[in-house]
């Protein structure tokens, strides 16, 4: 069994410019998976940068209201939102509401720096 915090992960800033806390990553824990969930925020009023990954994503929505903008299209997000977003698809996601944009990002495979391109 493998138990781990929240608060245990170090907070930084992504190259999305969003604030993530890496929860699960075969990089940094000794157990064997095939893919990574991180622990974003995004503050009211702030966007992150479009990027796209290699890898195929989900993004869970915990709290906040955002507005989702996957390959050109549009939606908005609230708690309890799952988006799948395509490998290589052209994504940001834009805090619209009053408190931070709090989500779950889970990558397949699990994400590596050399697979995010940074488009803005």
């Amino acid at each position: 069994m493998f138990v781990k915090h929240l608060e245990d992960c170090e907070e930084f800033i992504a190259g999305d410019n969003s604030i993530l806390r890496e929860v699960l990553h075969p990089k940094n824990d000794k157990i064997k998976i095939g893919y990574s969930i991180a622990y974003a925020k995004v503050k009211p009023g702030e966007t992150t940068y479009l990027h796209k990954l290699k890898s195929s994503e989900v993004y869970f929505i915990l709290s906040g209201e955002g507005e989702i903008y996957v390959d050109g299209e549009q939606k908005k997000v609230f708690s309890g939102h799952v988006v799948h977003i395509p490998p290589n698809s052209t994504q940001k996601i834009r805090n619209v509401g009053n408190t931070d944009l709090e989500f779950l990002c889970i990558v397949y495979p699990a994400w590596k720096a050399e697979d995010e391109e940074i488009l803005e």
